[in-house]
């Protein structure tokens, strides 16, 4: 099992930033997925999450209306799209399946919201 994530980068509040996830080595289809947000004090906490069809979506009260998750099932892909960032969103985003595969969390991306 693998995850890659990638998007990450330095953004000033109000920008936006889409996050990719590329995942592997189990069948991506039959999962829902999350991402994660890691915060400086290495607190992970779910951001958003998307059932197998894409069907239903469900996002952390501090996300909701700003972030959007989606996946594409024919290319093992989940993204994030992060509009009206603030500096609170800073952190380090990671992508797993639910139940996660424990063992197998990817290197992260990183955002950073600053001025």
């Amino acid at each position: 099992v693998r995850f890659v994530e990638s998007g990450g980068g330095l953004v000033q509040p109000g920008g936006s930033l889409t996050l990719s996830c590329a995942a592997s080595g189990f069948h991506f289809p039959g999962y829902y997925m999350r991402w994660f947000r890691q915060t400086p004090d290495k607190k992970r906490e779910v951001v958003a999450g998307i059932n197998t069809i894409s069907e239903t979506k469900v996002y952390a009260a501090s996300v909701k209306g700003r972030f959007n998750i989606s996946r594409d099932n024919s290319k093992n892909t989940v993204a994030l799209q992060m509009d009206n960032l603030k500096p609170e969103d800073t952190g380090l985003y990671f992508c797993n399946s639910a139940p996660a595969f424990e063992a197998d969390w990817g290197q992260g991306t990183q955002v950073t919201v600053s001025s």
